[in-house]
């Protein structure tokens, strides 16, 4: 469930914040004047969090490289024949 409590319960009411965020492992978003202001959570779930989103853009950047190469009309293009071919021999070397 979504924890949005007012930014006044970070002073008034932060045991309880607190328990959320490290012993249920839940984000708490907090508002003010009815607004989204902030996002509390744990230490590792932001770094978990950061890690994915690394993650996510080293994936689009080697996806980005690929389809740029896929796209060079010089670019040489085995079969999966060739493949294996390829692939014996290195491993025979």
């Amino acid at each position: 469930m979504i924890n949005i409590r007012p930014v006044s319960d970070l002073r008034n009411k932060y045991p309880e914040i607190e328990h959320l965020v490290l012993k249920e492992d839940e984000a708490v978003y907090l508002t003010k004047n009815g607004y989204g202001s902030m996002v509390v959570m744990s230490l590792e779930k932001y770094s978990k969090l950061m890690s994915d989103l690394e993650y996510n853009e080293y994936i689009e950047n080697e996806l980005d490289e690929a389809d740029q190469e896929a796209d060079d009309p010089k670019a040489k293009y085995y079969t999966h024949e060739e493949m294996k071919q390829i692939a014996r021999r290195l491993l025979d070397d």
